[in-house]
């Protein structure tokens, strides 16, 4: 075990001076690369232990790969971060927040009011022009995994509310799929009313309700 976390710390301080870093100059995309080359060299060497071989070399060997996958992971999805961003800073993006969940994981949120009409699933002709630019960053990549999930507030029946962010989480799929995004790698969900980010007793707070969520998850 000491030997494997003394081969974690090299693959780490090795892939430390591949990170990239932010046109501001923080270390915010260093330090997530370098955390996920730490996860990944670990469970690289587990995995090498597990294997039952007592070669040091063959254990070594496991936590560099290790390290080296999940510094490639982390890397990948800071640039993908960084690339929606700058989407959702455009004025024509009002309505759509970006958020890192995990290491491997970026949730994109988008208000109902931005991409939809009241009670409609059509996506709003002014809201595609985004989700144009978000298909180009996902559709060179087979390893990004995306799951898009509908949400509504609790105005009209649950079975109801339940259908419609249904058909909402497969219009945003279809669209993004009709702009060139591998169709097997979307996964998509409508939950209804089932979780309010806020109280449903006023307008404000069901405006924050009826939202698409777009998990983005790197593999």
């Amino acid at each position: 075990m000491r030997q494997l976390m003394v081969y974690s710390l090299i693959a780490t301080l090795a892939l430390a001076g591949c990170a990239t870093t932010p046109q501001d100059g923080t270390q915010t995309d260093r330090s997530r690369t370098v955390g996920g080359a730490v996860l990944g060299g670990i469970i690289g060497g587990i995995l090498a232990n597990n294997t039952g071989s007592r070669s040091t070399g063959r254990t070594a060997a496991g936590v560099i790969g290790g390290a080296v996958v999940g510094g490639a992971i982390g890397n990948s999805m800071d640039k993908k971060e960084e690339k929606i961003r700058q989407i959702s800073a455009d004025r024509d993006a009002k309505g759509m927040e970006v958020e890192r969940m995990r290491e491997d994981l970026l949730r994109v949120s988008v208000s109902s009011e931005a991409s939809f009409a009241f009670d409609r699933a059509e996506i709003k002709p002014e809201f595609k022009p985004t989700l144009d630019k978000v298909a180009s960053v996902l559709r060179d990549d087979p390893n990004v995994r995306i799951t898009i999930i509908g949400f509504t507030d609790n105005i009209g029946s649950e079975d109801y509310n339940q259908r419609l962010s249904e058909r909402r989480a497969q219009a945003t799929a279809d669209y993004l799929i009709s702009r060139g995004v591998g169709a097997s790698q979307i996964l998509t969900k409508g939950l209804g009313e089932s979780e309010p980010r806020a109280s449903n007793a006023t307008e404000e707070g069901r405006a924050q309700n009826r939202r698409v969520e777009i998990y983005l998850q790197q593999t």
